[in-house]
């Protein structure tokens, strides 16, 4: 298998969740992941995983964190062709010179369409926000500070976890994952 993104939620933000990337590097390849690299202090993990199943991968990261770190973190994989399909199809791409103000929420997994429909499309203008698959894109033209879609807002409503990047970082992280390719 070629290289994975793992994105940890809420590592370092806030003062809470702190963990080491160092540290967390030194710890996943002693458990036999390889090559692995982090970006920022975000919790942004690039790895080979090791002959792991992809779809092992969240579990046995949330594992080795918890018993490594003492942290319960949410783990959510992506592959390169996620990463390269999210970078070309943000829908707001166009309307928005500045990509540090469009953001992807990578979720667990696929919405329900019922409560997709549950979310609020006026509910902070004029802020956008799409959800397709298993990714929800936003749009943040005056900053993301004072929106009112927040990954907590989205979380609740769709009732599943997720963890937001901004599009530069998940640009940043398709070229870290790709270099192998």
């Amino acid at each position: 298998m070629s290289l994975v993104v793992a994105l940890l939620r809420g590592v370092n933000v806030g003062g809470r969740a702190r963990l080491p990337m160092a540290e967390l590097r030194t710890t996943l390849s002693n458990l036999g992941f390889k090559d692995v690299r982090t970006y920022l202090q975000s919790g942004n993990v690039v790895l080979d995983p090791g002959g792991r199943h992809l779809q092992d991968l969240p579990d046995a990261l949330q594992i080795a964190i918890a018993e490594g770190f003492g942290l319960e973190i949410r783990v959510i994989v992506r592959i390169r062709e996620d990463l390269a399909a999210v970078t070309t199809s943000h829908p707001f791409l166009d309307g928005e010179p500045d990509r540090s103000r469009l953001h992807v929420v990578f979720l667990e997994g696929t919405p329900d369409a019922v409560k997709i429909a549950g979310l609020d499309p006026d509910r902070s203008p004029p802020d956008r926000f799409e959800v397709k698959g298993r990714e929800i894109y936003l749009s943040y033209p005056n900053g993301q500070g004072r929106s009112k879609l927040s990954l907590d807002y989205f979380e609740r409503v769709l009732g599943m976890a997720g963890t937001a990047r901004n599009s530069n970082t998940v640009t940043k992280l398709l070229e870290m994952v790709s270099r192998d390719t």
